[in-house]
């Protein structure tokens, strides 16, 4: 798939300049990503080329705004679906060391399928529901920076996210227009977690209507044992 507009607006957004190599792999990613959507998995609603560039990828990028992708940095996707936002950043940031979390097999598989075709040997996929991993030593506490995108509300992502992080580290939630909202209802869940706000970033891009934010936790104390709590019980009752 050819993408026309994501150069430009990485470069107008971000101050990004992107490689060949870069903008090669951002089209492989897409045309994969397509491919896959329509003859193996449910992956995304979002096909068209322009909507991949600003949705998915540019989407994913904005990240950059708030945290530098510096080398070593410990990076973990939750719920990261067809690779969003994990994915785009370690096209551009190869020292990161980036974790894919997912619970869906079929995705699970694309995303395997996707880091084996970009040859990216330091990327870890993981199938397992956020619950179990944040209870996991291998996971638990061991990240700098927690990432989602359109998982859940925000009072029940912050007990799949901040478990994952480490004290100091930091937990980005993308949302939408009802971000500043979505944050004062985690409060409570921030206290309980070990969370504190820290910023609201407004993400403006081009070719979308409707504004994108950035909620910024800080990881300020060390989140109780007993969170995160068991599979679905965040969902049904938030804290």
């Amino acid at each position: 798939m050819a993408l026309l507009k994501l150069a430009q607006a990485t470069r107008d957004l971000l101050g990004l300049e992107l490689t060949a190599d870069q903008q090669t792999a951002f089209e492989r990613y897409a045309s994969e990503m397509v491919e896959w959507n329509e003859q193996r998995a449910n992956l995304t609603a979002i096909t068209e080329p322009l909507a991949v560039e600003m949705r998915h990828f540019l989407d994913s990028l904005s990240i950059l705004k708030v945290v530098p992708m510096t080398a070593g940095l410990k990076v973990i996707d939750v719920g990261t679906g067809a690779g969003f936002p994990g994915l785009p950043l370690r096209i551009v940031a190869p020292a990161i060391k980036l974790t894919l979390l997912e619970a869906t097999g079929k995705k699970t598989q694309f995303l395997e399928h996707m880091t084996t075709t970009l040859k990216y040997n330091n990327v870890k996929v993981v199938h397992s529901r956020a619950e179990d991993a944040g209870h996991d030593t291998a996971h638990r506490e061991a990240y700098d920076l927690v990432l989602a995108r359109s998982v859940a509300h925000m009072p029940i992502l912050m007990e799949y996210l901040l478990p994952l992080a480490k004290l100091g580290g930091r937990c980005i939630a993308m949302k939408g227009e009802n971000a500043a909202d979505e944050a004062r209802l985690a409060e409570n869940a921030l206290r309980l977690l070990g969370g504190r706000l820290a910023q609201i970033v407004p993400i403006e891009l081009p070719h979308v209507a409707e504004t994108h934010h950035l909620i910024v936790i800080d990881k300020v104390a060390a989140t109780p044992n007993r969170y995160p709590r068991k599979p679905g019980i965040p969902s049904k009752t938030p804290l």
